[in-house]
């Protein structure tokens, strides 16, 4: 296969969706100040909110643009791709819902939902996973058959669960990464290229073609944004660009031939600090869905990080757990997995310590 034809097959489509998410981008911020989609800390009184000035939200809107422009322009529109456009649209549809009206973090978690299941309906699961321990654990058992529309068709029960459980982790724990600016824009196009290189892994496989084309335009879209995202940000992703990226990244795994194992090391800092912020919240008493100011991103900056240095830390982290993923085998992924949990944990224990220790009153007066 000629080397040229993957670069441009990857190239031209990420040029595409970048030149459109950056044009789009100004003329969503208009839009954004123009039918109050703003987010402004003086009406909101929550700790997580770290910006300090009045930003317009509505970053899926540029992103979902680009996205539809970019796929209907190099991919085929067959069934996967149908229903991988039809739930971004719907992801953002309720992210704008949620910039404009904070919606209840459980209805949140229900359209999650929703959305995962639009493409596991068009035939998108996990029928198989690599086992670290050698050879492949199938997944397509058991499978029950519906009569639908004059035609038989088959659930396969497992691979359907694990790829909706799969998609809304990923969308919840990508949102969660996102809580300064420029941080979410930057990992998702490391995530996205890391992807398309594995399919360049395959180029006499056809069938990989479509996924680096579409990783190649999620890259894209988020580049485009970042210009305005990164700090000082002129505007937010909001639920919808952050949901979206998850969702992405997440059915990007899954066509790649279940490269689940990969993803969760690309993410590994995400993915970490997701499950510690559930682990603390439940631990706490707290709900795991409701946001606070306990994330990794807050405890750097607790620390004195400015936010250019933790948006930065996390690109270059990301970047390299994408390079290292691309070198590792099945039961090396395995190791490193348990590595970066052990690794990670153990700084996110460290930090919340110390945060602990700063709040204590000062009792060296008596």
């Amino acid at each position: 296969m000629n080397f040229d034809f993957l670069k441009n097959l990857f190239l031209f489509p990420l040029i595409l969706s970048f030149a459109v998410s950056f044009v789009c981008t100004p003329l969503t911020i208009k839009l954004a100040w123009r039918i109050g989609l703003i987010d402004d800390p003086k009406k909101k009184n929550h700790p997580k909110i770290i910006h300090t000035y009045p930003v317009p939200r509505g970053g899926g809107i540029p992103i979902l643009a680009s996205l539809l422009i970019a796929s209907l322009i190099f991919l085929p529109l067959d069934k996967h791709l149908l229903g991988i456009l039809l739930g971004a649209v719907f992801t953002v549809i309720v992210g704008l819902l949620d910039d404009k009206y904070d919606l209840n973090p459980y209805l949140r978690i229900l359209t999650c939902t929703l959305c995962a299941l639009i493409v596991v309906a068009v035939g998108i699961g996990i029928p198989f996973i690599n086992n670290p321990l050698g050879g492949i654990i199938h997944l397509d058992q058991p499978r029950i058959y519906i009569n639908l529309f004059g035609g038989q068709h088959s659930l396969w029960l497992l691979a359907d669960f694990l790829a909706v459980l799969w998609i809304v982790w990923c969308m919840n724990i990508v949102n969660w990464s996102s809580g300064l600016d420029g941080q979410i824009s930057g990992i998702v196009p490391i995530a996205a290229i890391t992807i398309a290189l594995l399919s360049f892994r395959t180029p006499q496989d056809p069938s990989q073609w479509p996924v680096a084309i579409l990783a190649a335009i999620c890259a894209g879209a988020y580049l485009g944004f970042l210009p305005f995202h990164f700090y000082p940000q002129k505007i937010m992703p909001g639920f919808g660009g952050t949901t979206l990226a998850g969702f992405l990244l997440a059915v990007l795994a899954i066509l790649a031939g279940a490269k689940i194992n990969t993803a969760v090391i690309v993410l590994g800092i995400p993915m970490i600090d997701g499950l510690w912020t559930i682990v603390r919240r439940i631990l706490t008493g707290h709900s795991p869905f409701w946001g606070d100011r306990g994330h990794l991103h807050h405890r750097l900056l607790d620390l004195g990080w400015s936010k250019r240095k933790v948006a930065i830390f996390y690109w270059l982290i990301t970047a390299i757990l994408g390079i290292v993923a691309l070198n590792l085998n099945s039961r090396q992924k395995l190791y490193t997995i348990i590595t970066l949990v052990v690794a990670v944990g153990g700084v996110l224990l460290w930090l919340t310590y110390l945060k602990a220790l700063s709040s204590r009153p000062d009792r060296s007066n008596g």
